[in-house]
């Protein structure tokens, strides 16, 4: 029996790990959950699995509950538990997979900016305290499998699958007057808001590049990115040899999940798998660099690293919240990333304390720089009214 805790649990991944645990009640056991300010998702969840340790990390949210869960160090560090599955969202993940792996536990990450803001760091305290990472992010989990399958040595080249999101095949014009609601329709996927819009730009896959050169210790010149639209093949290996191995499922994250949570064996039966009996669509295209910048900025992050993947991670979020609160356009995402990462971020950081200045100076940087739009913006509008 695995006790879980399970980050972010009224979230995409929190709400898909829980699915899992509930099917497979002989297997796992809920531990405990950490929400944000969803206490609804907590309270019920507390009710079906008679859990008593939890942590509310929104002190308004948290108001109702005793002190000792308001701290999600005390949670995580006081819970007994064999996997955190940390489903937290941006950056604000980090200090969790942080402390998750001080505790000597398995860390199921989902939360990809662990690694894009102080990946070798991550790694040096999973390798100080015996601590395992396993990505569950689709396309690493992929990866990570077909590694353990041929070896680290065979491996010549990485090839990470992108949908491609609800503009791909639209024309660089309507891109740039694609709306909020144009974004949040993504063809395959059911995500959270952030996340959505992050596909739709690729800078999803821009954060994903940048976290399989730490995760796999690869160059970024060896890692390819493929658009495929019916999201069946999650990523790809090149051997040395130059022949190529998939690993194709049904597009749902209680795959990667399931995978992380039965480490080292596999998974046994739960979801349906492919149909070969029916048509299917293995359809592959190059990505469009120049309409969709924002995946060219990721691979200029991967391959300057030092504080490069960190600003270009903080300048994202930035530049998505405002689209999210109708502040910007979407074009302007890619715009805001550009300015900020032409700021000298060559230092490289040394410890957490040097990841959060670099990640504060970028937030700030890219803050400004959305003032700057709305202001222009302003300016234009009272221009035509006259």
């Amino acid at each position: 029996m695995q006790k879980i805790i399970v980050l972010g649990a009224s979230g995409t991944i929190g709400q898909n790990t829980i699915d899992i645990i509930r099917k497979f009640p002989s297997r796992f056991e809920l531990a405990g959950v950490s929400v944000h300010t969803k206490t609804d998702v907590l309270n019920a969840l507390r009710a079906e699995f008679h859990f008593q340790d939890f942590a509310v990390t929104d002190s308004a949210a948290a108001a109702g509950y005793d002190i000792k869960h308001h701290s999600l160090e005390r949670f995580l560090t006081e819970t007994p538990a064999d996997i955190v599955v940390n489903g937290i969202a941006g950056a604000a993940g980090l200090q969790a997979s942080l402390i998750a792996v001080r505790t000597h536990r398995i860390l199921a990450l989902a939360n990809k900016e662990s690694i894009v803001m102080a990946g070798h760091l991550l790694q040096q305290e999973a390798e100080k305290y015996h601590s395992l990472i396993i990505p569950v992010d689709s396309e690493h989990s992929a990866i990570y499998s077909l590694i353990r399958a041929h070896g680290r040595e065979a491996i010549e080249r990485l090839i990470i699958t992108a949908s491609g999101g609800p503009f791909r095949t639209w024309a660089k014009e309507r891109i740039q007057e694609a709306t909020l609601q144009d974004a949040l329709k993504h063809p395959t996927w059911t995500m959270g808001a952030k996340i959505t819009i992050d596909s739709a730009s690729l800078a999803n896959k821009a954060l994903e590049v940048i976290e399989a050169v730490h995760l796999f210790d690869i160059s970024a010149d060896r890692i390819t990115v493929a658009v495929h639209p019916s999201s069946v093949v999650h990523s790809m290996v090149q051997l040395t040899g130059g022949e190529i191995y998939a690993q194709l499922s049904p597009p749902d994250m209680r795959n990667p999940i399931f995978a992380a949570m039965s480490y080292p064996e596999e998974p046994p039966p739960y979801l349906a798998p492919l149909d070969f009996t029916k048509p299917l669509d293995l359809h592959f295209e190059p990505p469009r660099t120049e309409d969709f910048p924002m995946l060219s900025l990721g691979f200029i992050a991967a391959r300057k690293k030092a504080g490069y993947p960190i600003a270009f991670n903080a300048a994202n979020e930035q530049a998505v919240a405002a689209f999210l609160r109708n502040q910007i356009r979407f074009v302007h995402l890619s715009e805001i990333t550009a300015q900020v990462m032409q700021e000298d971020w060559s230092t490289a950081p040394k410890d957490i304390t040097d990841v959060m200045r670099i990640d504060e100076s970028a937030r700030r940087r890219a803050d400004e720089a959305v003032q700057k739009l709305q202001f222009l913006d302003s300016f234009l509008r009272c221009r035509c009214d006259v």
